[in-house]
């Protein structure tokens, strides 16, 4: 498997001990490491990939129990630098009696928006998968590190995934945040949507059509999530669907970066990391949608990877 970075936003989850309370009312919240890129490193490092995480945090204790947190999961830390000109983020979230989320964000700004470009060295990147997200692409240095990251990723060979992963409170100009996310495309190989963000995205609610229009910006591989539905994967020339596996969710946080993140490490042990065969693509969705679905059965990111590695032992 490919060294793989995630570059973007580490953040403290803030999950509340109630569900189906509005976040207003929420009396208590436990304290939980997040960020969707370093969700998706977590999952690719769980199942024995190598996985760093390239960010900025606070000299605080909040920054000093991310560390910890991505240390006990597996992830190399060597990448995440420390500042004390910010603080390192929160997102306070509220849970609906499915498990679905709301955000509320406190960084203004947050430590990882201060990462810049100048802070990148150039061997660290080598022929790496490197993953993104939308959350750090507002107007501010980090969005500069992440074409620099780009950038040099490209030029030793390697591969560029993206998640748009939307969070609409960050902008205060949805058009920016369409026409910023659409930029990246462009640079990406892999493209991660949901359901839920590609009307606004593609200006269709059909995944088949949206599909299309990723792939038409250069991306070699297209996987469009449809909640407990499953998901789709696209190629230039091949379509899978899976229908996903049945499950109680009691927190979806996380569920899509656990997902994506055990796919590009499904696509590394099965392909090869080269584009998938119809019947590769058929086995790296039923890998990621059993992650994701193990992943709801419990609060953030993490899951029981000894079930995945029982029921799909080539991930071993």
């Amino acid at each position: 498997m490919r060294k793989f970075i995630a570059i973007g936003e580490a953040l403290i989850d803030m999950i509340p001990c109630e569900k189906g309370v509005a976040l207003k009312k929420v009396t208590s919240f436990e304290r939980m490491c997040g960020g969707a890129p370093t969700n998706v490193a977590c999952a690719y490092a769980m199942v024995g990939g190598n996985a760093r995480v390239l960010t900025m945090l606070g000299k605080d204790a909040f920054g000093d129990y991310l560390v910890d947190t991505m240390t006990e999961r597996g992830i190399d830390t060597s990448l995440v630098l420390r500042t004390d000109k910010a603080n390192t983020a929160l997102a306070f979230v509220s849970l609906d009696a499915n498990g679905n989320r709301d955000f509320s964000f406190y960084r203004n700004p947050s430590a990882d928006m201060l990462l810049d470009k100048k802070d990148l060295k150039e061997e660290w990147f080598d022929g790496n998968i490197l993953h993104f997200c939308s959350v750090d692409l507002v107007d501010c240095p980090m969005k500069e590190a992440h074409k620099k990251a780009i950038e040099l990723t490209k030029k030793k060979g390697g591969v560029i995934s993206f998640d748009p992963n939307l969070r609409f409170p960050l902008w205060n100009d949805h058009e920016q945040l369409k026409k910023t996310v659409l930029e990246f495309c462009a640079y990406a190989d892999v493209i991660k949507v949901s359901d839920e963000e590609i009307e606004f995205l593609a200006g269709t609610s059909d995944p088949d059509v949206a599909a299309r229009f990723f792939l038409a910006f250069g991306a070699k591989v297209v996987f469009v999530t449809l909640g407990k539905d499953g998901a789709n994967m696209y190629t230039a020339t091949e379509k899978v669907a899976f229908g996903g596996y049945p499950t109680t969710a009691v927190d979806t946080t996380g569920a899509g970066d656990i997902f994506i993140g055990t796919a590009l490490a499904a696509m590394e042990k099965i392909a090869g990391g080269k584009v998938p065969t119809a019947e590769q693509m058929e086995k790296t969705l039923q890998i990621a949608c059993y992650a994701s679905s193990l992943s709801v059965r419990c609060k953030g990111a993490v899951y029981d990877t000894a079930a995945l590695l029982d029921k799909f032992p080539e991930m071993k």
